[in-house]
């Protein structure tokens, strides 16, 4: 087969890898090519927030590995392929000078040892580096028992790289990689790769990590205490929530898939234990120690608290402003600027800082007083 013909099936397969921000890219070959990239090509936000197309790709979709819930597990029975290092790299480049990506996200099943497969990814990415000079945006998967050595040669050559845990303790991995040891395996590469950071001075690549999410019958309040730890503990720069989706010819070909509001209620949580000074013990949970899936999660936590203690514009410091629904990151800042320009005192100046009146409004104060225009409905 050729690199084209593997491309066709190790591409589309990374579907079950979240990468960066992606969404379909509007990349397509010339006219007389011979494929259209549109489905392992990607419009792709970057760490910094530039927006590059991304390659996503497997070196290889044959694995040793039995993990339950695997579209790639050992024994299934589908067509497997894999690159040599050097194919894959040419085969990029080739696409690079096209035009058609200017990023690659690498990945792999395992097969003969996660450090055999580590050395494949790490060959592919150092030819790019140094055979071709490529100087564009590497996102390099750390296999499970990859050495440390291995770890700090990765570090050197991608611009982000990441270990999927999967799960969020050892219990729930068992359910899903019964072979996969979580802390020796898996989690003591993530401190590896921090460890690395603070020890050797350098320009270093972001670090992230994969769950997936309703496949072991794990809680939110578990998956987001682990999240919080990596973020604090291990300088993790994203935790990616993979919903659960059945797989013929799988163990768990029978499990019901995730409802993807769950997914989606996990990443505002991450969000807000990362930029906005949350904890997860200040969180929403049922009694099951999930999410509320019918609400955002900043907005349940203001209905508790500042629905009877409103934050005031004109006074309040960034992590007060940060807890308010409808106002972000960006949304801190024009508040801050503004009040250098004198006071805040109705809702159609926030307005015109981008902000959106009705679900600010019945969390705040603005020079004293509630807004006048203050809704008698929560807002979604």
């Amino acid at each position: 087969m050729d690199a084209l013909g593997k491309l066709r099936l190790l591409g589309p397969a990374t579907c079950y890898e979240p990468a960066e921000e992606v969404r379909a890219s509007g990349a397509r070959a010339p006219a007389d090519a011979a494929f259209d990239p549109g489905t392992y090509v990607h419009e792709a936000a970057m760490p910094n927030g530039k927006r590059i197309k991304l390659l996503k790709t497997l070196l290889s979709s044959a694995c040793e590995r039995d993990c339950a819930y695997c579209a790639f597990r050992s024994g299934r029975d589908f067509r497997r392929v894999a690159f040599g290092p050097d194919e894959l790299a040419h085969l990029f480049i080739q696409l690079q000078q096209s035009g058609i990506a200017e990023g690659i996200f690498l990945s792999s099943a395992i097969a003969s040892g996660g450090p055999h497969t580590q050395d494949r990814l790490i060959d592919t990415a150092t030819i790019l580096r140094q055979r071709y000079w490529f100087r564009g945006y590497i996102h390099l998967k750390i296999m499970p028992g990859a050495e440390r050595d291995q770890v700090v040669a990765a570090m050197a050559l991608a611009d982000r790289v990441s270990i999927n845990l999967e799960a969020p303790n050892a219990l729930r991995l068992a359910a899903l990689a019964p072979h996969k040891v979580f802390a020796d395996e898996l989690l003591q590469r993530l401190r590896w790769i921090e460890e690395i950071r603070r020890e050797t001075p350098g320009h270093w690549p972001s670090s992230a990590t994969q769950f997936v999410v309703g496949a072991a019958g794990e809680s939110d309040v578990e998956l987001l205490t682990t999240t919080e730890a990596l973020f604090r503990q291990a300088g993790l720069a994203r935790t990616y929530f993979s919903r659960f989706s059945p797989v013929p010819g799988t163990p768990l070909e029978s499990h019901p898939a995730t409802h993807p509001l769950r997914e989606n209620r996990l990443y505002q949580s991450s969000y807000l234990l990362r930029d906005y000074g949350f904890s997860v013990e200040e969180l929403a949970f049922d009694a099951t120690g999930n999410l509320p899936l019918e609400v955002d999660p900043k907005l349940a936590w203001a209905r508790e608290n500042l629905a009877h203690a409103p934050v005031e514009l004109n006074t309040a410091d960034r992590r007060a402003l940060l807890r308010v629904p409808g106002i972000g990151l960006t949304g801190v800042e024009r508040v801050l600027a503004a009040r250098q320009e004198g006071r805040l005192r109705d809702l159609s100046q926030l307005r015109k800082l981008g902000l959106v009146p009705q679900r600010v409004a019945p969390f705040v104060l603005l020079d004293g007083r509630a807004p006048a225009q203050q809704l008698s409905f929560w807002p979604t």
